[in-house]
């Protein structure tokens, strides 16, 4: 009897984390083999204050990490390798021991306040997107690294390598320094034409060079656990592998779109990522002046995507009604937004006043006011507001990149765990006027698990992987109404003040 392949995937967001078994074995009918996938571990993942800063507690996630490779084993899985993916941007540096240098930055850390701005201003917005290729967003790896280099930080000093999230919790496993592809491209430090890093740009802002890695892509091995881990884990050395450790990337490789030509995609959850995969990148005026960015993709691709402030939105109004006592679960959420009334008030999701934490609802209130809008008072009316106003800069974002592109997509296919919110589905397909295809809901750790399987040999390349997703997990189909009001109301969100 042929051996079960397993693997073990990390995926890491920025509010929870999750282990997951893959196992690919045959149907049971005869058919080709299907992959079949099980929770074991899920934990809490917390931006912790302290002395004026945000900070991700990196050793707790380590922790996790072991917790969960021992529960797999414990649990009767003999996974054969694993892989990580987290959120994209941040990063940890060590020193010339390898010793961590301090708890890293959360990427919603206020000392990159300005700081983009004064790079514009330095550097040029022309000559920084060239480089680059990447949407102007504050939290960008090149913005907090200038940021410690005008502090004159002390850990920047004494740093001998830079490591990105997901590759420093797999050097802490097993003592092997990587830096992977995909993730690279999303510091604005990385030239995706050249596909170099840009040493004469880190020069000048004060970044050392030496911290950078040359980059790795997706289906790589990296090492084995250490003897040190297996010893206190009581597990054999199992071994990691570079997948697409941006986790946006990773849930686009599990997007099961198996037609020939190009189609355009949606990631769905704390954030909103919007775009379509390319053969090379698209940097050009264009790109720049709709603010899309060019991110690396598992197997050679590109990924032409718009960041989208997303169901982030939402969840700190939750968070803020539940602090206030008003405790009220998502589903409720959702019942409470059907029943209220559609098209009565609309906010601009991608707004600097909803990127910060804290006092969500009252500036969702404020900006409706200020736009000679009905206030929306009731969690009902907020939660419409919010998810109708996503569903219309979903169809913005989709006609900007068809104008980019010059090609029509047919639909959109959602993916992540935002689809769940099947009135979130309802409404981007009725505000697009396409159909709409959803699933899988786990989307970055199948596709953590398909580049595990790539470099296992079990899948031969990219195209092969999401026929296999597409074999074993439903997708559902979203139809729109056809109501003419989505024209009308598109029109009038186009002129909503757009900061």
């Amino acid at each position: 009897m042929e051996k079960l392949t397993t693997v073990l995937a990390f995926d890491l967001g920025a509010s929870s984390g999750r282990a997951l078994i893959g196992e690919l074995a045959p149907d049971g009918t005869g058919g080709g083999p299907r992959l079949r996938v099980t929770e074991i571990h899920r934990f809490p993942n917390y931006a912790i204050a302290v002395n004026g800063h945000l900070h991700w507690d990196i050793l707790r996630l380590l922790h996790e990490l072991k917790t969960a490779i021992r529960k797999a084993f414990q649990e009767g899985y003999h996974p054969q390798t694993f892989g990580i993916d987290t959120w994209g941007v941040d990063f940890g540096l060590l020193d010339a021991g390898g010793e961590l240098l301090g708890n890293p930055y959360h990427y919603r850390d206020p000392q990159t306040e300005g700081i983009a701005e004064e790079l514009i201003g330095l550097l040029g917005k022309d000559s920084l997107y060239e480089q680059g290729g990447l949407q102007f967003m504050p939290f960008n790896t090149i913005n907090q690294l200038y940021a410690m280099s005008k502090a004159g930080s002390a850990k920047l000093a004494a740093a001998d390598t830079l490591l990105l999230t997901p590759d420093l919790l797999a050097y802490f496993l097993t003592r092997r320094k990587v830096c992977e592809f995909t993730m690279a491209t999303t510091t604005q430090l990385y030239r995706p034409k050249e596909q170099t890093w840009n040493t004469a740009l880190m020069d000048r802002l004060g970044i050392p060079s030496k911290l950078f890695l040359e980059p790795i892509h997706p289906g790589t091995g990296i090492g084995p656990l250490t003897a040190e881990v297996c010893e206190e884990l009581d597990v054999p050395p199992i071994e990691a592998v570079a997948v697409g450790t941006h986790d946006t990337e990773s849930a686009v490789a599990a997007v099961p779109a198996l037609g020939e030509g190009p189609f355009a995609y949606l990631v769905c959850g704390t954030w909103s990522l919007l775009g379509t995969e390319l053969a090379q990148p698209l940097v050009t005026p264009e790109a720049m002046a709709l603010d899309f960015s060019n991110e690396g993709g598992a197997c050679g691709t590109y990924q032409l995507l718009k960041n989208i402030m997303g169901l982030w939105i939402l969840q700190e109004c939750k968070r803020e009604w539940d602090e206030q006592g008003q405790v009220v679960s998502f589903a409720e959420l959702v019942v409470l937004a059907e029943q209220a009334e559609p098209f009565r008030s609309f906010i601009y999701p991608d707004d600097p006043a909803f990127y910060a934490p804290s006092g969500m609802v009252g500036r969702i209130q404020a900006y409706c006011s200020e736009t000679s809008q009905p206030v929306p008072e009731s969690m009902g009316e907020v939660a419409r507001c919010v998810l109708e106003s996503l569903a219309l800069r979903y169809r913005q974002a989709l006609e900007q990149m068809e104008a980019l592109t010059g090609h029509a997509y047919k639909g959109l296919h959602m993916v992540g765990g935002g689809i769940q919110n099947q009135l979130l589905c309802r409404l981007t397909a009725d505000a697009i006027g396409r159909q709409v295809w959803t699933g899988p809901v786990e989307a970055s750790a199948i596709g953590n698990m398909l580049m595990q399987l790539v470099a296992q040999g079990k899948c031969v390349n990219l195209r092969d992987a999401r026929q296999l997703v597409a074999a074993s997990f439903p997708v559902d189909t979203y139809e729109p109404s056809g109501s003419g009001d989505w024209n009308k109301t598109y029109e009038a969100f186009k002129l909503l003040p757009a900061k």
